[in-house]
């Protein structure tokens, strides 16, 4: 194989799903770069294939992307792997991937299973155009900004969330975008796997008690123009508030928030000053 990096798909669950190209790209590259070795491992075993790997993971991806770029660079090949799906998404491995384009190392694809692309396949909302937002912070003022950011949001948001979390994220998506349709897909791909198509008031209300448990993918509709009157002027300049407090300009926070509640900027703007 060439001197390049592959970036490999892995299963999210079911190890039927790792395709025959990327079985043999794990097999013919010179060593693997595995988010957690430990859980590489037992996927390489599976299919029988003994390879040296290296631990490449948040908190050492500077010093090891380093060592990766100088072995590829001396003329070895090496395959990315995450613990589950595509990496490089919600994942240290993009930065590999930039500095692999400023070495001038070419990166090639192998595709596989994606959890976020599964969960909206099956979410009965709409595919054509949509938004992946990765994991909500723990942090309450974060989240809160997060989910507000969103509020004008038309297309399909897609969102990972921990089991132990899921109560609160429920309750905040009633809270922050009241009314609207909702997917819950747990386990995707597993024995247990479980599409809960729903609402975010009825999610509230039945599955924020703690019993939905594993590995959770949420999606959820994007905003209708009929939303667009349900936000007081008041309401706009207190978001526009929180905006300015995270830094942003007034002319920006009000067009930003003219934006998700539909009203006139101008309006956001003389209340502001």
């Amino acid at each position: 194989m060439s001197n390049s990096l592959y970036v490999v798909g892995t299963p999210i669950g079911n190890m039927g799903d790792l395709s025959p190209r990327a079985v043999q790209t794990l097999e013919q590259v010179d060593f693997i770069a595995a988010e957690d070795t430990r859980v590489t491992l037992k996927l390489l075993n599976h299919f029988g294939i003994k390879k040296p790997m290296v631990s490449y993971f948040e908190h050492n991806k500077r010093e090891r992307g380093r060592v990766i770029i100088d072995r590829i660079l001396s003329g070895e090949s090496c395959a990315i792997v995450t613990d589950a799906g595509m990496p490089c998404i919600s994942d240290p491995g993009e930065d590999l991937i930039r500095q692999c384009e400023d070495a001038g190392i070419q990166t090639i694809v192998i595709p596989g299973p994606s959890a976020v692309i599964s969960a909206l396949a099956v979410s009965g909302l709409e595919t054509g155009r949509f938004t992946f937002e990765g994991f909500l912070s723990v942090n309450k003022k974060s989240r809160s900004e997060h989910l507000e950011s969103l509020l004008s949001e038309r297309r399909t948001m897609i969102f990972y969330e921990a089991p132990h979390k899921l109560p609160n994220t429920l309750r905040d998506l009633y809270k922050t975008f009241g009314n609207r349709r909702l997917t819950i897909a747990r386990e995707l791909t597993k024995v247990h796997e479980q599409i809960i198509r729903t609402t975010t008031e009825t999610a509230a209300a039945q599955y924020a008690d703690g019993s939905v448990k594993g590995e959770i993918v949420l999606v959820l509709e994007g905003r209708k123009d009929e939303e667009r009157s349900a936000v007081s002027l008041e309401e706009a300049v207190a978001f526009a508030n929180r905006l300015i407090e995270g830094g942003m300009r007034p002319t920006d926070a009000a067009k930003e928030a003219a934006a998700m509640a539909g009203l006139k900027k101008n309006d956001i703007y003389k209340e502001l000053i």
